[in-house]
Formats: structure tokens, sequence, C-alpha cells
């Protein structure tokens, strides 16, 4: 695919590569607008977090366990953005009747979703920075020196399942229609126990296994916990083994999202109602 075509047009590679950055550039500057949602992201998760921090410090439970919740709470900022800023995106979208729009665009749908996760990320991270400030400066947790750089991979290949994950939900809630609101509330709890963010993942043994399997969340906390803490994270699988995993499942929930977009635009253009409100 060629950058520009003969008649001076952006190709489908500089389209994309464009449609990516409005859609991500909309959240990032869009992101310091609303103050309920650094609420939402940010205080609210941090106080969770807090609060577990406390309780590990009056039980007299090792330093390690603070360390767990601090880390689990920075995490739950993005699992907030996958269910909100990924999952009801769509629908949200239909309801303000912009949705039409983006099955005419010229363009991959797969790109506005990529440029709607990297601009969740950015987003997001910046509202992570608050709960480092709470957890380690504020509550006064500390850590031992860790190498950045596995850190950093096992991040990277954590969020792009996540986020895969979170495109793929997109599609998923657009077709339940206004049931979509109650299954955002009724998925982000839930998860927040599957995923062991303020406790080890293997504490809860098989069900830890199976959650594992669904949601690509709790995998990431433990090998970034393990990266952290080491043998103090009581890891529930080696780290090269979950990173594998995290890589599989990303791949998987990719290709998923891009099957269910192409659904849809089958379904939008036979029946002639998916953009319409309260359908």
């Amino acid at each position: 695919m060629s950058p520009a075509r003969a008649d001076g047009r952006p190709g489908d590679l500089a389209l994309n590569l464009r449609a990516t950055w409005g859609r991500m550039y909309v959240r990032v500057v869009g992101s310091a607008r609303e103050p309920t949602w650094i609420m939402s992201d940010a205080v609210f998760p941090a106080l969770s977090m807090a609060s577990f921090v406390l309780l590990y410090r009056a039980l007299g439970a090792p330093r390690s366990f603070e360390s767990l919740a601090v880390l689990g709470g920075i995490m739950a900022t993005y699992w907030i953005n996958v269910l909100w800023g990924m999952g009801a995106q769509l629908y949200w979208e239909k309801q303000s009747g912009q949705l039409q729009l983006y099955f005419i665009a010229p363009c991959s749908r797969m790109s506005i979703l990529t440029g709607m996760a990297l601009g969740g990320i950015f987003m997001t991270t910046t509202r992570a920075i608050f709960s480092i400030a709470v957890g380690f400066g504020l509550l006064g947790v500390r850590v031992a020196p860790f190498a950045l750089a596995p850190l950093l991979l096992v991040f990277v290949v954590t969020m792009t399942a996540l986020y895969g994950l979170g495109m793929t939900l997109a599609s998923l809630f657009l077709l339940y229609g206004r049931e979509a609101w109650h299954v955002c509330n009724a998925l982000q709890e839930p998860v927040f126990f599957l995923s062991g963010l303020y406790f080890p993942l293997r504490a809860l043994g098989a069900l830890g296994a199976v959650a594992a399997g669904i949601v690509p969340l709790g995998l990431g906390v433990d090998a970034m916990r393990q990266v952290i803490l080491g043998p103090a994270a009581r890891g529930w699988l080696p780290v090269r083994v979950e990173v594998a995993i995290l890589a599989v499942l990303a791949v998987v929930f990719l290709i998923l999202a891009r099957a269910s977009l192409r659904y849809l635009e089958a379904l939008s253009k036979r029946e002639g109602r998916l953009t319409q409100r309260w359908q």
C-alpha cells in the first residue's frame, strides 16, 4: 500500500494512520476537559488501593503486600478505561448520532478503534500517576530496584491484550444495545476480584486459572509484580509463560475484534438499523 496515490490523495496506509491519529488526538485533548472523569478514573481506584495498603499495614502483613496493592490500584484504572472508554464507546457514539460517520468513513474501523485505544492508554497513564503519588508518596510504600526493560515489555503486551479485548467488547456492547451500560457495571468489580488486583493471583487457585484465560488483566498484573518484586510477589506462573499467554490472547482478541467489526458492517448494510438510536 502506497503512502499516497497518483492523484495526490492519501493511500490506504496514510489514510488509516491519519484516522488513528485523529481519534487518538480527541482522547488526549478531551481527557483534560471533563473533571468528573478524573474522579472516576484516578481518585476512586486510588482510594480502594489506599484502603488495602492500610489494611495490610494494620495486620502486620509483609511489606510486599503493600506493593501488590499499589500496583493493582494502578492497573485498575486501565480496566475502567477498557470498559467505559472502549467497550461502551460505539454504543455512546450511536446514541449521539455519530456512529454512521464511522461506517461511511473510507478508512478501516480498526484504525479508529486503534486510535481510541492509544488515546485511552495515554489518558489512563496520566491518571495512574495519581495512584503512584498516593501509593509511593503519601503512603510511603517502597520497592527494591528492578529492571525497567522487562517491565515495559510486560506492560506493552498486557495493554495490547487488554485493549484488544476492549475492541471486541465495543462491538459486542453495540449489539447488546441499551444493555451495554448494565454489562459494564456488572463486569467492573468481578474482574477486580478475579484478576487479583489487591492480592496474589495464586490465592484464587483454579478459579484464578480460569479467569486468567479470559481476562488478560490478571496475568499482566501478576507478571509485572514478579518483575518488580521477584519471589515476594508470590507469582502464579513464570513471567515468560505469562507473557507468552498474553501475546496469544492479544492476537486472538485482535482477530475477534476485526471479525466482529466486519459482522457489524455487514449487519448495518443488510438491516439498515444498527445506527438508529435506542435500537
